[in-house]
Order: structure tokens, then C-alpha cells, then sequence
């Protein structure tokens, strides 16, 4: 399973994480987060990884030029896109990047009829991730999705379960829901952007129990 670490700030902190058994690191690329990082501090964080694990520059509401400024600045080899960004953006954006670089799209999920929205998606991005809707934050929340209203959710392409998981409720999660990553932030931090190795290291304990 994919599992991806998000909100990575510390060049130690990454490293450790990526050798605990994260496949993919996300970089939060939005400036009024409390987990911004900027495109040079990623560029050195990524020198330090493993070429295998995946480098997710995480936007909202980013223009098109900025994307690609910062995927060149910090060698990212994936996009996340977490904000209003329609279908024809998607569309814009994925023709403009090169098609080695993952395109994910992020939808909050605030009913059970949100998830109609993500066909219109389907097939334009690589990858979907779902997150609980906060009216004030974009991620991080600590907020689950309500996991009944995913049960049916079965799109034609690879999606990731994010939104309010922890070491304590993934076992809960994945008994009930088959996505294929997960995607923790707020669940394994002491405070945004400084992450609790001790948690990160329980959560694959968990996921090795469980596989």
C-alpha cells in the first residue's frame, strides 16, 4: 500500500520517515499554511531521499506557471492539487507538466454526494485523494470523512484515503475501506510541520499487524 507522510518540514525528519517505510513525502506548497516549506527547502530535503519515493508538492488554488516553478525548484516528481481546481485546470496543468510527474487531485468530501464530483476527474489526473472538508483549512484537520459513505467508492483509478488518520484509528479505517494509499499529516505530529517519529513508527507497526 501507498503510504504517504505529509507536511514534511525537516530534512532529518523526511529521511527518517522515508527509512521507517513511507513511500511518498508531501511538501506543503500553500503560503498561508502552517506547514510551508519553500521550494529550496524541499529541493534539499529531496536530495536527501531515496530516488524511489515520491516528492508531492501540495497546492491550492496555484496558477499554472507557479506549479511548474516549484516542480523544477524542488524537484518534485508529483503535483497535488488541494484546492478549487476545476477539471479543465487539471486538463491545462497536465498537458503543460511533463507525464513522468504524478498528477493527484484532492476533493474534501463533505457529503456522501461529493464524491460524484470526482468523475469528472477521472480522466485527467493520475491519482485521487480524498480529505475531510473543514470550512477554514484546506488539510491537516485532524477531521475524518464519514468512512460508510466510501464504501461503494470505486473509481477507475488509484485513490488515497486521507483526512483525520492516526496510528490508532488506521486498523478501523482499512478493515472498512480498500484504497489504495493512505495519506496522514495532522495524525503523526507533535505540532504542524514537526512530525512524531514515535507515531510514524506505530502506524507501520500497525499496517505490518494488519497486512
Amino acid at each position: 500500500m501507498r503510504v504517504k507522510i505529509c507536511g514534511i518540514t525537516k530534512i532529518s525528519q523526511g529521511k527518517e520517515i522515508a527509512a521507517l517505510g513511507a513511500n511518498s513525502l508531501g511538501f506543503i506548497c500553500v503560503e498561508r499554511s502552517l506547514r510551508y516549506i519553500t521550494p529550496e527547502k524541499i529541493k534539499a530535503i529531496a536530495q536527501e531521499l531515496p530516488e524511489k519515493i515520491d516528492k508531492v508538492g501540495v497546492f491550492a488554488d496555484s496558477s499554472v506557471a507557479e506549479i511548474i516553478s516549484v516542480i523544477t525548484a524542488g524537484n518534485l516528481t508529483a503535483v497535488q492539487l488541494h484546492g478549487k481546481e476545476s477539471p479543465d485546470f487539471c486538463a491545462r496543468l497536465r498537458q503543460a507538466i511533463s507525464p513522468k510527474i504524478e498528477l493527484i487531485k484532492a476533493l474534501r468530501i463533505r457529503t456522501a454526494a461529493t464524491l460524484q464530483e470526482t468523475s469528472a476527474y477521472e480522466n485527467i489526473v493520475d491519482t485521487l485523494l480524498l480529505d475531510a472538508y473543514h470550512p477554514q483549512m484546506l488539510g491537516g484537520t485532524g477531521k475524518t470523512i464519514n468512512w460508510q459513505d466510501l464504501k461503494q467508492f470505486k473509481p477507475s483509478l488509484p485513490w488515497m484515503l486521507a483526512g483525520g488518520l492516526t496510528p490508532d484509528n488506521i486498523t478501523d479505517a482499512l478493515s472498512q475501506l480498500k484504497p489504495d494509499g493512505i495519506d496522514l499529516s495532522s495524525g503523526v505530529e507533535r505540532s504542524p510541520g514537526d512530525k512524531d517519529l514515535t507515531k510514524v513508527a506505530q502506524l507501520f507497526k500497525q499496517l505490518t499487524i494488519n497486512n
